[in-house]
């Protein structure tokens, strides 16, 4: 099999790097304008066949991963296309606001081929990714499950529907910005609190792995465990009804709903 990147700037780059590091039978081509960035991807594996020229790089690939921004794709695309051969190409694509449609009209025939979106989050790039894909009817239950399998490598993935894209994005993709401000304040009060701001942060970043692996481990629901920790008249009630009186929750629907 071969998977053709194009781009390799934070997206494009960590995907590689992803793919390079699975030990499985592939062939791995990147392709972008820069050469310090290339030079970096073939220092990091073997495996990786770097090129400057995007058809060359896409030229029996039976994958090509789009991770250039959203105002390249149609000329990137469209570029290849006249070039290479893309009929049998699963086509994916990680720019944000490209639709399926989009996509296809950029494409002789594209309303025939394999045609897929797949957003991850900057998290990718330790492979620790929530990545959600999407896919036109044209997708057979093979492809989707090989394009599934990319992005599991580098983190979990999960397949949805086109119109649960953006509802998506800001949960994940947004959302791992809010979840690093929700680091930054804990950290901030830690300092208030006396804690040196180093100490601070390494402490949250413990605490939020311990309540990602228990939530994990009992697949209980967030309240279920916050009700074990606390206790009437305690401290941690008193923290709680203080974070929600100044609109914790209510701040945190706001922010995803801002974000669609």
């Amino acid at each position: 099999m071969k998977i053709a990147i194009i781009g390799a700037g934070n997206m494009g780059g960590a995907i590689a790097r992803g793919l390079a590091s699975l030990g499985q039978d592939m062939e791995l081509a990147v392709a972008n304008p820069s050469q310090p960035k290339l030079e970096a991807l073939r220092e990091y594996s073997s495996k990786i066949q770097t090129f400057t020229d995007n058809a060359e790089a896409a030229n029996g690939a039976d994958m090509l991963i789009l991770a250039v921004k959203p105002w390249l794709i149609e000329k990137v695309l469209r570029e290849i296309d006249a070039e290479v051969d893309l009929s049998s190409t699963m086509i994916v694509s990680v720019a944000a606001g490209v639709s399926l449609d989009d996509l296809a009209s950029f494409m002789t025939e594209g309303e025939k081929r394999a045609i897929f979106i797949a957003m991850p989050n900057t998290a990718i790039a330790v492979r620790q990714s929530m990545t959600f894909v999407c896919h036109n009817a044209n997708a057979t239950a093979e492809q989707v499950a090989m394009v599934k399998t990319v992005f599991d490598a580098m983190g979990q993935s999960a397949v949805i529907e086109e119109r649960q894209m953006t509802a998506a994005t800001a949960l994940c993709s947004c959302g791992i910005a809010f979840a690093m401000r929700y680091v930054r304040a804990a950290t901030e009060g830690g300092v208030e609190l006396g804690i040196y701001a180093h100490q601070a942060k390494d402490y949250v970043l413990q605490t939020l792995r311990g309540a990602v692996e228990l939530l994990e481990a009992t697949g209980n629901h967030p309240e279920a465990e916050i009700d074990r920790v606390t206790t009437p008249g305690g401290i941690t009630i008193r923290g709680l009804n203080a974070m929600e009186a100044h609109g914790f929750t209510n701040a945190v629907i706001q922010g995803l709903k801002a974000s669609k």
